[in-house]
């Protein structure tokens, strides 16, 4: 048993069907990567997972549980946190005052985890009292890792942690999750567009193209498929013009 199954998930947004028959399986211990163009679906698979959105059809089990249609702090309680696309800390509130925000499904317990959030992002020690608003691109989605952390979570829910960050302050987000997976047994779930970082990070992967899972596989696997590489490695002039017919085809066999 996975501990994680998303099973024939169907979503929508109004009356378009954002998720369509999308099943995936996630092991303890493992990092998964979701791959996949803007539209995807990605972000819909993220928050139909947390609760923040509801399926149609299909069912999401977490550690054999049912967990379909839960309000999503009772998901949060359950041991699944999401850390959303754009990071969404609150500006006006210090850099403590938002990780511990993120414990407030639970009582006590909260000085040990910020010393083992401060252990993994020294800057955030540093910058306790300086008010989120104020931190870079790269110190918020700290934060947002930081504060995700704090829920104690089994299972964590990392959407897009590279948008909008340098080549290298990417490489130093993606060294501190495998840190996580490594050294605090947090298992992730990473929805990534950066394919190269997310492989090399990743154990498997799976590729969402118009709401479909339209390829899987482990991480080498899928490192070394002509698909992914023509067209989101972008390999060689014959990639580059594989990435640009990518953009015009509205679905991917």
């Amino acid at each position: 048993m996975s501990l994680l199954e998303v099973r024939n998930v169907e979503t929508f947004y109004g009356a378009i069907m954002a998720l369509r028959g999308v099943s995936i399986d996630v092991e303890e211990g493992e990092i998964v990567t979701i791959l996949g163009a803007n539209g995807a679906g990605k972000t819909t698979l993220m928050k139909t997972i947390a609760g923040l959105m509801d399926p149609e059809k299909g069912q999401i089990t977490f550690d054999g549980t049912p967990i379909t249609g839960l309000e999503p702090d009772r998901i949060v309680q359950k041991g699944l946190s999401l850390v959303p696309e754009g990071r969404e800390v609150f500006p006006y509130l210090s850099v403590e005052e938002n990780l511990r925000l993120g414990a407030y499904t639970r009582k006590g317990g909260h000085a040990e985890d910020l010393a083992l959030v401060y252990s993994y992002f020294p800057i955030l020690k540093e910058r306790q009292r300086q008010a989120a608003g104020f931190l870079s691109g790269g110190q918020q989605q700290m934060l947002a890792i930081g504060r995700g952390l704090m829920a104690r979570p089994r299972l964590m829910l990392l959407d897009e942690p590279s948008l909008g960050l340098s080549p290298l302050l990417t490489q130093e987000i993606f060294a501190i999750i495998a840190r996580l997976n490594a050294e605090q047994g947090v298992t992730m779930l990473v929805v990534e567009q950066n394919a190269h970082i997310a492989l090399v990070t990743a154990h498997k992967g799976y590729v969402l193209e118009t709401g479909r899972i339209v390829m899987a596989g482990d991480a080498e696997t899928l490192r070394n498929s002509e698909d992914i590489q023509e067209f989101y490695l972008g390999k060689s002039e014959a990639g580059q013009r594989g990435q640009k017919r990518w953009k015009r085809r509205k679905t991917w066999r």
